[in-house]
This record gives structure tokens, sequence and C-alpha cells, in this order.
């Protein structure tokens, strides 16, 4: 990875080496690497299914909003060229976001300061994001259908997957339950925002708790994205309700408005996870994609499968939000 490393240190003007790049963590859209020399550090994200340059700056644009209202952050560096994504070496590379590099640990969603930071945080980013006029993404809005779901499970079975059968009941009982709830969004009560506001995407560095991850940001309901944190800090299915409580309450005195009516609220959650299995399930057959993306997608699909919201706990959650 010399010669890589080198390259991005020439496009983003980071001085003379030597540069050492070292793989840190694998996500669903890329590979993040510490990019070290001179005494400094990067986070260089390499985005391995392509890049949409449009996203990217609509990334940069929340990122400089959120910071202004004092939402913390790793900050998105342009090259050279003021560009906030670039595509290093040669043509056919992969493309890469450079950020701060920040020293810390995982965050502990049992933690109170850490829960009232969330919640503070939550509601500055959807002050920083209202107005939005956006239609959201058919991946917030919409659900794989029965066709979409038998074209797969066709797939998967003719390639021998030994999770053919787990996915398959799963599509016969728990998907039909969740798509019920997925509707797309009224117009009104859209923000633009982080989409993937979970406890993996928070580092606790020095000076607190600081955001990752900022690749999907664009146009929510606001209350479908509370509702879906929510669920995902409070513990998802083991719902522990007095971080829930808690979570909302930080919200609201933060002066974050969206509110949880019912089921219909966590439409974003079901239908962020259905697609999220549909996808991995896709990839894990498709011969366009490396073996090993092929692999950590069919370990994804069995992961994600003994995960799914349960409408037991998200009752459970809508009844301790409510009272």
């Amino acid at each position: 990875m010399r010669d890589t490393a080198d390259s991005i240190a020439e496009t983003y003007g980071l001085g003379p080496g030597p540069w050492t790049m070292t793989p840190v963590a694998r996500g669903a859209l890329g590979q993040i690497w510490k990019l070290s020399g001179n005494g400094h550090a990067w986070a260089v994200k390499e985005l391995l299914f392509g890049c949409d340059v449009e996203q990217v700056g609509r990334e940069a644009a929340l990122l400089d909003s959120a910071a202004d209202l004092g939402v913390a952050s790793p900050r998105l560096h342009p090259d050279r060229h003021g560009a906030h994504v670039s595509r290093p070496g040669s043509p056919g590379g992969s493309y890469v976001k450079l950020y701060d590099w920040v020293d810390g640990a995982g965050a502990d969603a049992s933690d109170p300061d850490v829960l009232d930071w969330f919640g503070r945080t939550m509601a500055l980013l959807h002050q920083a994001g209202e107005g939005a006029v956006e239609t959201p993404k058919d991946w917030y809005e919409r659900c794989p259908d029965d066709a979409n779901w038998e074209d797969v499970l066709k797939k998967v079975r003719d390639a021998g997957l030994p999770w053919a059968d787990e996915l398959s009941g799963f599509v016969a009982t728990s998907a039909p339950r969740l798509a019920h709830w997925v509707t797309p969004s009224p117009p009104d009560g859209l923000v633009t925002s982080h989409l993937d506001l979970q406890p993996q995407n928070v580092l606790v560095g020095p000076d607190g708790p600081v955001l990752l991850d900022w690749d999907n940001a664009g146009p929510v309901s606001a209350e479908r994205e509370f509702a879906r944190a929510v669920f995902v800090w409070s513990g998802g299915n083991d719902v522990n309700t007095d971080v829930a409580r808690r979570l909302a309450r930080a919200y609201r005195d933060a002066g974050g408005r969206a509110v949880v009516t019912g089921p219909e609220s966590f439409s974003m959650l079901f239908a962020t996870e259905l697609n999220y299995i549909h996808v991995q399930a896709e990839t894990a057959v498709d011969p366009a994609v490396t073996a090993a993306q092929r692999e950590f997608a069919g370990r994804q699909v069995v992961t994600w499968l003994h995960r799914t919201p349960d409408p037991a706990a998200v009752s459970l959650l809508v009844a301790a939000l409510d009272s």
C-alpha cells in the first residue's frame, strides 16, 4: 500500500513521506485505513462500490451546518482542487475520502452522559437540516416485494448457500409483518440528516464523543430517524425503556421536535433492515464482485437475520415513549 499512501498524500497535499496505510475496519460500503506519516494521522475511507459525487456534496454541506451548531465529527478534507472525494493513482482505482483521525473508544450506549450527548446531537442535526424538500431515497421508504424476495431466494438456493432455508423462513414470516408498516413519508417534517445514527458510529475521543460515518447523509423524516435511533440505542429487541426515555428527554430538551406516534413511526427502521438483508443476499451471489465481498455479504445476511426488529419490542418502546 506504499504507492497508494504516497498517491493519497500527494492528492491532498499532505507533504513528503514516508507514508503508511494500515487497515482499520470494514463496513458495508467501504474500507477504513489509517494513513500515517510525519507524526500525523488521517482516516482514509476507500469506497468499494463506486461513488455518488452529489451524495458526497450533501455529506460535506451537512457536516459544515452541523459543526456550526456544535456537533462534533471528524472533518472531511478537500483535496488540492477543492473536491471532497478523489481517485488517487490509476484511473480504475477506488474513490477515497480523507478525514481527521480520532483516537478513542467505542461508545457505551448505557452511559448516561453518552445518551445525553447523543440525544442533544440528534436534535441539533435535525435543526441543521431543517427545511429539506427532496424526497427520501427508496432505501428508507420502500422495501423488497414478493417477486424481489423470490428472485434472490432462487439464486441463493441455486448457489447452495448454507443459510438458504433460514432466509426462506424469514421471507415467509418476518418480512411481510415488517413490510406492512413501510410507507412513503409525508412531505412535512423532512430534514437533511445523518441517516445512520447508531452507537457503532460514535467514537469517544479525548475531547468527548464524535459522530462518524456520514456517507448516507440526505433527506429523511425526522420522526422516523428519531424512532429508528431510539430503537437501536435502547437495545434493539432487548429494549431498555429507561435508556429510551432518557435519550428522548435529552432530544426534546435540546429542541428536537420529532415524536413516536406508533409502529408507523418505525417505517424507516423496517425498510432499512429489509433492504439491507436483500442487498447483502444479492451481493453474496453476485459473480461481478470479489469472493471476499461475497463472503462478507453472506456473513452480514446471517447476522442481520438474527437481529431483525421484533414487533413486540417496538410496541414496548412505543408504550414507554408515550408514557
